[in-house]
């Protein structure tokens, strides 16, 4: 007797939805995209009186943000490297805000070459990229002034003289600037709490959102 040959089950229509919906996630960007627009106003104390000039510090009252939120669909990668404990507790914040406010967020980590990894998030056409890990910050020196249109987000840290479309969220004992380059504030680790870390990201998102880019955030 010839043995019987084994066929593998058929699909089923939820295990089908699964792949089908796994194929359009990962080209989902690749589709026509709305720009995005901020939902919400900035609040009182936001902006300064004057226009801020290029690489400008601005001090926003606190809350002033609150009110802002991307539009649905807002594209953002979450550009990464290191593993000290202040770099997990921006991840962890970027990923909170983005489940919040339903952000289509991808992550990309650049342990490995880091300006290969900046290329591979431009690569994505997000509408940001958000930034976290001082490794990142002299990399990012040299790569974003020649994608003036792609939008950049650093948090807990700063590009030394950005170009516009570069911002970036400090506070005292997050300021740091690249090897070598004096900061505002001495670095202190344990300046990154949980609570500064999600203020920082919501604030510097609503600041991208509004246009007032090219200029350093200072939330304390």
């Amino acid at each position: 007797m010839r043995p019987r040959r084994r066929t593998a089950a058929p699909l089923t229509i939820a295990a089908l939805t699964a792949v089908l919906l796994t194929g359009c996630m990962a080209d989902s960007w690749t589709e026509p995209h709305p720009a995005p627009t901020a939902i919400g106003n900035l609040g009182v104390g936001f902006e300064p009186s004057a226009s801020p000039s290029p690489e400008a510090t601005v001090v926003p009252a606190a809350g002033s943000w609150d009110d802002v939120r991307p539009s649905p669909g807002y594209r953002v990668v979450l550009l990464t490297a290191g593993d000290d404990k202040p770099t997990r507790t921006l991840v962890d914040a970027v990923r909170k805000w983005a489940d919040a406010e339903s952000v289509d967020l991808r992550t990309v980590t650049a342990d490995d070459d880091l300006i290969d990894g900046i290329v591979r998030a431009i690569d994505l056409r997000p509408d940001l990229i958000l930034s976290v890990g001082n490794d990142l910050i002299d990399p990012l020196a040299t790569v974003t002034a020649s994608h003036l249109d792609q939008k950049f987000l650093v948090v807990g840290a700063e590009v030394a003289e950005p170009t516009h479309n570069v911002t970036a969220v400090d506070w005292t004992g997050a300021s740091f600037r690249g090897e070598g380059l004096g900061a505002s504030s001495t670095y202190d680790p344990r300046s990154f709490t949980a609570k500064r870390c999600a203020t920082a990201v919501r604030a510097g998102v609503a600041a991208v959102l509004h246009d007032m880019t090219g200029i350093v955030l200072w939330i304390d």
